[in-house]
This record gives C-alpha cells, sequence and structure tokens, in this order.
C-alpha cells in the first residue's frame, strides 16, 4: 500500500483517520487559508483541501496525501472558529432554532502521479431553540474555540441539535470518511 498523509495539524480528523485503520502520518501544510473576494464556500473548501495536500507534494514524493478543509455557513455567510467564549456565544445565538450548513472540502492527492480526487461534502445541522443560559453553560463546559460553528458534534454539542442531514456525519468533524473510502479504493487502497 502506498503510504498515507494526512495534511493536517487537526487531531479531530487524526482521530478520525485511525477510524479506517490504515497507517498514516500527519505533516502539516503552512497555507493561506484566506477567502477569495466572492469566493463560494464551496470553492473555498475545495481550493484549501487541494492546496493543503498540494503544499506536501514536494515533501511525499511517492505518497497520497489526504488534504480537507471545512466552513460553516449561516444566512449564506462563512462564519469562522470563533476564538474566544464571547464570539462562541454570538455564533450560537445566531443559529438557535436555525440551520447551518457545513461544507468539507477533500482532496485525496496521488503525489507520485500528481493526480487529484477533490470533492465538496456538505451537511446540515438544525438547531434546537437555545436559551442564553444554555449557550452559556455549554461554552463554559466544552470551551469549543476552535471549532467552526462554536461546538463539538462528538461531546457536549450534540445536546444543541434537534436534528442533522446529510450522507455522512463524520463530514461534520472535518474528514468525510465515507467520500474519502471511495477516493482510496479508485487509488488502489483496499478500504476495509
Amino acid at each position: 500500500m502506498r503510504p498515507l498523509v494526512l495534511a493536517s495539524s487537526s487531531t479531530y480528523r487524526r482521530d478520525l483517520l485511525q477510524r479506517l485503520q490504515l497507517p498514516f502520518i500527519c505533516e502539516s501544510p503552512n497555507i493561506d487559508e484566506s477567502p477569495h473576494p466572492g469566493e463560494e464556500a464551496t470553492a473555498l473548501v475545495q481550493r484549501l483541501a487541494t492546496a493543503k495536500a498540494c503544499a506536501l507534494r514536494k515533501q511525499f514524493l511517492q505518497h497520497l496525501i489526504i488534504g480537507s478543509d471545512q466552513v460553516a455557513v449561516l444566512d449564506g455567510q462563512i462564519i469562522g472558529k470563533p476564538g474566544n467564549a464571547a464570539a462562541a456565544v454570538r455564533q450560537l445565538q445566531a443559529a438557535s432554532d436555525r440551520s447551518v450548513v457545513f461544507y468539507t472540502g477533500l482532496c485525496l492527492l496521488d503525489s507520485a502521479s500528481k493526480q487529484l480526487q477533490v470533492d465538496c461534502v456538505p451537511f446540515t445541522v438544525h438547531f434546537r431553540e437555545l436559551s442564553d443560559s444554555q449557550i452559556k453553560r455549554y461554552v463554559e463546559k466544552e470551551q469549543p474555540f476552535n471549532c467552526a460553528g462554536s461546538f463539538k458534534s462528538e461531546g457536549l454539542g450534540i445536546s444543541l441539535f434537534r436534528s442533522t442531514e446529510g450522507e455522512d456525519a463524520t463530514a461534520l468533524v472535518g474528514l468525510p470518511l465515507i467520500r474519502l473510502c471511495d477516493m482510496l479504493n479508485r487509488a488502489g487502497v483496499a478500504v476495509p
């Protein structure tokens, strides 16, 4: 099997990829993640997922390199990682009783052939109507400051949801494993 590289420093993505029980290494790409003016969310995440994988191409010449990027969109506007408690509270207040769509870009680069497989996997979270006290308790307990949308679905964040909608729940955490398995199988990696 060709060696796998996860182009990410995200512990969430690393933990997800471990589910596939394939050997891999992680390497953080150093790219500018700024959106281009007027860039749509789907185009942004696909471009950044590709840029992350391609940033490691010269370092890993005979590898399959996985890049992924995610944004959350509320009312057509990209919302990023909150960074602090006050911003997390504001994001969750805005999402209360509404829906947020998460777009996760995925790229698998064969660094030997330079062949790319690129896709975008959407996943929608329908939030419960949340009181300010619920939001503040959640933010205090889980401190989701480095998570797009200000929650951790793999933890207590699930209590904020009325329902979810999408083909692959792992896309919500940041690495859509169902789509990645399709890409790996096309690249000659037997999963399982």
